[in-house]
């Protein structure tokens, strides 16, 4: 297995960009698809800002500076895509960002993708009612188990603030599904 530093220096390669992209996309796309799936809840949406993530990648992979990872890297162009994608859909809707959400998750039970028990649809809906930050926060924590600090770099946020975040992220999910 190829480690990340070569990969880089294969992809910033013009002979071996190619290989080394397909290599990067094998390595990450499964992972960056469901951090995007958990903001935007949608197959088709995902699928789309998943091809524009990649296409950034490709296309910016020069100007990657390596101070941090190239996973956290890609991670941060993804959620901004996808963060960019939501408010740009609920500018085009007129409608704000939580009215979206909430429509949003009412398409999640038709979605023929989304085989999810009713818990994890309560959980999805609760997630929704969270601030956008808040959310992004709790799902990369309690789905992807991510390190405060790893977070820390995509979200460009301090780890204190973070672990606010989750804090206050958990106990608006607990309230909402004893509510529920």
């Amino acid at each position: 297995m190829i480690d990340e530093n070569q990969l880089v220096s294969l992809l910033k390669n013009s002979k071996t960009q190619e290989k080394a992209f397909r290599n990067l996309i094998s390595l990450y796309k499964e992972r960056i698809y469901w951090h995007i799936r958990k903001i935007v809840l949608n197959h088709e949406d995902t699928d789309d800002i998943l091809q524009n993530t990649f296409i950034k990648v490709f296309k910016n992979i020069h100007s990657f500076n390596e101070e941090s990872k190239l996973y956290t890297w890609i991670y941060r162009i993804a959620t901004n895509e996808a963060i960019t994608f939501i408010n740009k859909k609920a500018k085009q809707r007129q409608v704000d960002l939580s009215e979206l959400q909430t429509q949003m998750t009412h398409n999640l039970q038709q979605d023929e993708l989304f085989n999810g028990e009713e818990i994890q649809y309560i959980l999805q809906k609760a997630i929704i009612t969270l601030p956008q930050k808040q959310q992004l926060v709790f799902n990369m924590k309690y789905f992807d188990e991510m390190k405060y600090q790893e977070m820390s770099e995509i979200l460009d946020t301090s780890v204190g603030a973070l672990k606010a975040s989750y804090f206050h992220a958990v106990k608006k999910i607990e309230k909402y599904i004893k509510a529920y």
